[in-house]
């Protein structure tokens, strides 16, 4: 068990040395970029020899110009000890991500809303489809080429729509 985000980081260092890349520290918060390839053993061992049995929070961040496109962000807690430490992924349009949806069940929507907002896929996920966009929906919004202008949405249903005459003013 770690006692310290630093105790978590010199731990997956020793154990992961080529699959830990870029390391940031801030107000004493660590964030790990892991390597795609060695993403899911990585978690297997922050889970079952860390003690992070928690995943607090999965999300993106699309930048448009770089190489690799997409970070896929892991924000895991440690219950026990109380600490927490940031992973993220980097992949571009056409990669996956492995899915830990099997490690951390709390991934499961998460990934699914990754999956919809951003496009990036998530390999073994068992039911990888949209969560908030409605069936059909082209695209993935919170893309940073995503149409803002132009968008056609569908119309309401008639008998959803608002009377003719709108709708009464409760009596006060």
């Amino acid at each position: 068990m770690a006692a310290t985000p630093e105790d978590t980081l010199y731990a997956l260092q020793n154990r992961f040395a080529d699959a830990i890349g870029d390391v940031a520290r801030f107000r004493g918060e660590v964030t790990a970029v892991v390597a795609n390839d060695a993403f899911l053993d990585v978690c297997s061992h922050m889970k079952d020899e860390l003690g992070y049995n928690y995943l607090s929070d999965l999300t993106c961040v699309d930048w448009l110009d770089r190489e690799p496109r997409f970070d896929v962000v892991y924000h895991l807690t440690s219950l026990t000890d109380w600490i927490r430490i940031r992973l993220k992924v980097q992949v571009n349009e056409a990669e996956s991500v492995p899915s830990v949806v099997s490690i951390w069940a709390a991934a499961n929507w998460a990934e699914r809303e990754v999956w919809d907002l951003f496009g990036v896929k998530f390999e073994g996920h068992p039911d990888l489809r949209r969560i908030q966009m409605p069936e059909g929906w082209i695209g993935h919004p919170l893309r940073k080429d995503y149409p803002q202008t132009q968008i056609t949405l569908p119309r309401p249903k008639a008998e959803k729509a608002a009377p003719a005459g709108g709708y009464a003013r409760p009596e006060q």
